[in-house]
């Protein structure tokens, strides 16, 4: 299916579904905190911030004691493929990544393996 003219979720200025705050909800606003996955979704968040998103789940996520990750990034044009890899190079948690090569070939995620949490 050919992509539909327009910004996607792989250009820096999209504005696009989600707002990263939502899921930094406190208490009192009724909302409850969405659970902590194995996998995170990039498609739904601001493109600008998905560095901020992408450190802070690869901290959370080790801290739970999680040891590998996916992250979904999409194909695109490869810039958010290009965002999280370059904070995949430079996290503390991470000890190796590569990209998914599920369902037939598929380089829209990246899988994540992460060193243990610190005691």
């Amino acid at each position: 299916m050919p992509r539909r003219p327009g910004p996607g979720p792989d250009d820096l200025d999209a504005d696009l579904f989600g707002d990263p705050d939502d899921l930094t909800d406190g208490p009192g606003d009724g909302a409850a905190a969405p659970a902590l996955t194995d996998e995170l979704d990039l498609h739904t968040f601001v493109p600008r911030e998905c560095a901020d998103v992408v450190a802070e789940y690869l901290r959370a996520a080790q801290a739970a004691g999680m040891t590998r990750v996916r992250i979904i990034h999409g194909k695109g044009t490869g810039t958010l493929r290009r965002i999280v890899h370059g904070v995949l190079d430079r996290h503390p948690a991470v000890r190796g990544y590569r990209l998914a090569d599920e369902r037939g070939g598929s380089w829209g995620a990246t899988l994540v393996e992460l060193h243990p949490p610190r005691p």
